[in-house]
């Protein structure tokens, strides 16, 4: 038997006027979800538990069947873990992003990942930062993908807050900033302005009209996680398949291989066979393979109707479709779920809390339950009835009881 879960990041939302009140998920055009939707067990899982923030690190755990709970302390330690960076004892990991903040009597953060920075612009800039902030003894700074970093930090602060910056465009951080409780944060802050401002490589994205990177921004800060694997809890490996530092250090940590994929973004320029085809290769040595795709979440972020319904489109057809069509030429028995982890609301442009629609499918059939659905929608889930409570009872349902239960 082979496992698989596919996660289009994001994809729940709200129903949209300008969509005849339906929400893009529903409006978006994905037959091969659809499908899945009509044979197999449409229903909803709560992956944010009560008290936890509503990030991927929190939903994509549950959507994995592991419960985030007294396990997950931020997503930083999972990025440092996925660039291999060792965690001491009492060592935080934050994450580090590049962002772009407007000045002015309104300080606002306008893109939580300065226009999507590519990786090697961010390079510089990350050196700039290193060279010139006045970093603590053993204060280090990991590049990651893109726009997303790691800053570790020996004998941080206790209790310092954690604002993800996504939660906080178009937002007023002028009180934030001058917090007291976020003014170690702050410091560095306003520390990395000057040193980015007239960079080169800003200069440069001005001139192509792109946004500049002219601030770096610290959040999502934890320790290293103890969670027991896929193998010790179901005698089972595997692999993920992102673009994302937070995905890899997940499956690292609960015992998958991570997939280098050239050309693999995240969004909606990623290298989708490739994706698809490091999957299919993978499932032929292994148990397990988790795919995942960023660009629904990252429109979301940025308000972007047109660009969440083709980021939806093609996680059906690039993503879903490409692996039904591999794993049915392959002959294997498989079950696979498709999800979303969290909703990203266009309205609200961040993470919501509301149980998301999954499919669970056996290539084998399996027993309904609840009504049958027209197809793959946050409203249609709703109608079934069915509801899982958690990421552990998700893990139960899908891969069965675990090793000695």
């Amino acid at each position: 038997m082979k496992y698989l879960i596919l996660i289009g990041d994001g994809m729940g939302d709200r129903p949209i006027a300008s969509l005849g009140d339906l929400t893009p998920l529903a409006r978006a055009h994905t037959p091969n979800m659809d499908r899945l939707a009509q044979n197999g067990q449409l229903g909803r899982v709560k992956t944010i538990p009560d008290g936890l923030p509503p990030g991927s690190d929190v939903a994509i755990m549950s959507l994995m069947g592991f419960n985030p709970q007294g396990v997950l302390t931020g997503r930083g330690p999972l990025e440092a873990l996925a660039l291999k960076v060792p965690l001491a004892e009492g060592e935080l990991a934050f994450r580090l992003n590049l962002v772009t903040i407007e000045f002015g009597e309104r300080t606002v953060i306008r893109d939580h990942s300065a226009g999507d920075i590519s990786s090697p612009e961010a390079k510089p800039l990350l050196e700039a930062l290193r060279e010139g902030l006045p970093l603590a003894p053993g204060q280090t700074i990991y590049q990651g993908f893109s726009y997303r970093n790691v800053l570790v930090w020996p004998g941080a602060p206790e209790g310092l807050p954690s604002i993800p910056p996504h939660d906080w465009l178009d937002r007023p951080i002028n009180a934030t900033l001058e917090d007291p409780a976020f003014r170690p944060l702050a410091e560095l802050v306003r520390a990395s302005w000057p040193l980015l401002a007239n960079h080169p490589v800003n200069q440069a994205r001005v001139k192509r009209n792109l946004r500049q990177a002219n601030s770096l921004w610290l959040w999502g800060q934890g320790r290293k996680p103890n969670v027991k694997t896929y193998f010790e809890r179901w005698g089972l490996n595997g692999a993920t398949v992102s673009a994302v530092d937070i995905i890899r250090g997940l499956g690292l940590a609960t015992g998958l291989k991570p997939l280098t994929v050239e050309g693999a973004t995240g969004g909606l320029d990623t290298n989708f066979q490739g994706k698809v085809e490091a999957a299919l290769s993978a499932l032929k040595q292994t148990d397990l393979v988790v795919i995942h795709l960023e660009a629904p979440d990252e429109t979301s972020h940025q308000g972007q109707l047109a660009l969440k319904l083709q980021a939806i489109e093609s996680f059906d057809a690039k993503i879903v479709g490409a692996t039904l069509e591999g794993l049915d030429r392959s002959g294997e028995d498989y079950r696979l779920i498709v999800a979303c982890d969290h909703y990203t609301p266009l309205e609200i442009k961040t993470h919501s809390d509301d149980p998301v629609p999954f499919i669970l499918y056996d290539s084998r059939g399996l027993v309904r339950q609840g009504p049958p659905a027209l197809g793959y929608s946050e409203a249609e889930a709703e109608k079934t009835g069915f509801f899982v409570p958690d990421g552990l009872a998700l893990g139960r349902l899908f891969f069965g009881p675990e090793k000695g239960l």
